[in-house]
């Protein structure tokens, strides 16, 4: 079921969700509230922009797919409305542009039932469900032509499916008991390595990274010790960098080596020492419009939003303090220019920020 709506960020602010109250610092960039919308209702889990960044998707607790026009902050549709005992949709992702479908638009959205949703979102039409099978999906992402797409969840396993046909290709489970065994816990991050499309990775709560390879099945390498809680593993857009988010006090933001599995740097959130409550990070994503040279994250304790700039050490640029989120920072995105930042959490608002080069 899909709703049209036609109210404004600005018709509908509250007082929890007001963006001018949001602290934002100024370094190499700097970063200025766009707007917000307050409307969601309920936690927000997911926000994704669309491929040309016309629209903004937001996955939310209550069941709901919000869709924005990213330019205005209107919003253009609610998918899934309208069900009674929802559970959440956890995670959205648009299908890329570069998939031989001439529909365009399409998105796959995953929720905690199990079911998997493919939606127009500019028309507002279901397009195909695929019924839950026992499992809690807490994440999905496409291969970067957009023939596949792959989930995962409480069952510790990667499922794998054509996009055309939108039927399960292949399981990945297990490892190749030698360098690892697998997950050994729900996972709650997935991502297709951007020019290896028969290579995925993966992290949960078992506190590891997982390397998944199409072609034998299951996962053949592991980075131990990311405490992966939320949508918090990236890859770098030349394929040879892997960002994770942990959600602890301590060394929450890491970059790491895809080949050799070594630590490049970490990132400190607070520079020296510092009596400030920490931010135990859900949500970590490289930029993808500049070679991946900025980043973003956030999370709970502080409820903070950090942006970091690689080309001076990994400093921090730009802050959305606590003094406006009054939740944790379950979920953020870059634009596909990198010219906005939105990002959502457990206040139901979803903010977006304009970030400009320096």
């Amino acid at each position: 079921m899909a709703d049209t709506a036609e109210s404004t960020g600005a018709s509908r602010r509250t007082s929890a969700c007001d963006i001018d109250r949001v602290a934002c610092a100024v370094g190499a960039r700097r970063v200025t509230p766009k707007f917000a919308l307050p409307d969601a209702e309920s936690e927000v889990f997911c926000v994704r922009f669309s491929t040309d960044d016309v629209y903004l998707g937001a996955a939310c607790a209550n069941g709901a797919i919000l869709i924005y026009n990213a330019l205005t902050g209107r919003r253009s549709f609610t998918l899934n409305s309208g069900q009674e005992h929802a559970l959440p949709t956890t995670q959205l992702r648009w299908r890329p542009q570069q998939s031989l479908s001439k529909t365009k638009n399409v998105l796959v959205c995953v929720s905690a039932d199990g079911r998997i949703q493919h939606w127009h979102a500019s028309s507002g039409k279901l397009l195909q469900e695929i019924p839950g099978e026992g499992d809690r999906l807490f994440c999905v992402d496409y291969s970067p032509d957009g023939a596949s797409f792959a989930t995962a969840g409480k069952r510790r396993e990667v499922r794998v499916y054509d996009e055309s046909t939108k039927t399960l290709s292949q399981v990945l489970r297990g490892g190749d008991s030698v360098n690892t065994s697998g997950h050994a816990n729900r996972v709650f991050s997935l991502k297709y390595h951007p020019t290896m499309r028969e290579v995925l990775v993966s992290g949960g709560w078992d506190s590891t990274v997982q390397f998944w390879d199409l072609r034998q099945g299951h996962a053949v390498r592991a980075i131990f010790g990311p405490h992966v809680c939320g949508d918090a593993v990236d890859i770098s857009q030349d394929g040879a960098s892997i960002l994770t988010g942990s959600w602890r006090v301590e060394k929450q933001l890491q970059i790491w080596d895809f080949r050799s599995e070594r630590l490049l740097d970490t990132l400190p959130w607070r520079d020296g020492v510092s009596l400030l409550q920490p931010c135990m990070v859900y949500a970590a994503q490289f930029s993808k419009s500049d070679g991946s040279l900025m980043l973003a994250a956030g999370g709970s304790g502080a409820n903070e939003v950090k942006l970091f700039d690689r080309r001076n050490g990994g400093a921090a640029v730009g802050t959305v303090a606590a003094a406006g989120l009054t939740h944790a920072c379950y979920t953020l995105d870059f634009s596909n220019s990198g010219s906005m930042l939105a990002i959502g959490g457990g206040d139901g608002c979803v903010r977006v920020f304009s970030v400009h080069p320096p």
